[in-house]
């Protein structure tokens, strides 16, 4: 559950967000592990980021942030076909003086988000509820100990890549049109696919030629 990275043209940044206690001495051993990471080379940067044992799911909550780095956790997953709940967990509580109900969000003791320059590729732990394969933080620290990025479990579901691409094409920035999958500009003519990461990759040129209709001979 690894690929290999080209440590010349990738940087790669791992955020571990944990709660507070940790942070302070004695230093959890996962953390000393990404530091060792970092200072070693393996990673290029790692960034430490504290949060709340829970946070109130409201507009008004003074830990947005959170909330939005689940969002954004969530979104992930979703695109993947996994699941971060848990670590992840929502629950209710409801107030014995004003008897209202609010919905509150638990937080992970510890979690993991990588990035190979500005593209999330993965957030640990999570789960394949399918297989029900846990990809645990542990295992992906000891992926990056190696010098390899962690491959998520899961796959990238063709509608989530076909959201995550622009319709502009590669070549010109022409408006690219979507015949079923394949990908044509109406400006240069450029044909291609596109690749579960959401980049537009060109037709092989014989593959091209053979959608072309042949030549009508004339007199």
């Amino acid at each position: 559950m690894s690929e290999t990275r080209d440590s010349e043209t990738t940087a790669l940044t791992a955020v571990c967000h944990v709660r507070a206690p940790l942070l302070l001495e004695p230093i959890d051993e996962q953390i000393e592990t990404l530091q060792a990471c970092e200072s070693e080379g393996a990673i290029d940067e790692l960034l430490l980021r504290s949060w709340p044992q829970e946070v109130a799911l409201t507009d008004e909550s003074p830990y947005q942030e959170v909330i939005d780095t689940y969002d954004r956790f969530a979104q992930w997953a979703d695109g993947r076909g996994v699941s971060i709940r848990p670590p992840f967990r929502e629950r209710s509580t409801t107030s014995q003086v004003t008897g209202k109900t609010r919905d509150r969000l638990v937080t992970p003791l510890l979690c993991l988000e990588v990035y190979a320059d500005d593209e999330l590729v993965g957030v640990f732990p999570h789960t394949d509820e399918r297989t029900e394969e846990t990809y645990t933080t542990d295992e992906a620290i000891a992926t990056l100990r190696t010098g390899e990025v962690p491959e998520p479990l899961g796959s990238v579901t063709r509608e989530d890549t076909r959201a995550s691409a622009t319709n502009t094409c590669p070549d010109c920035g022409g408006t690219l049109v979507d015949g079923q999958g394949l990908f044509a500009c109406s400006d240069c003519g450029w044909i291609g696919t596109i690749t579960e990461t959401g980049r537009y990759e060109p037709q092989p040129v014989e593959l091209t030629n053979e959608r072309d209709p042949s030549p009508v001979a004339t007199r």
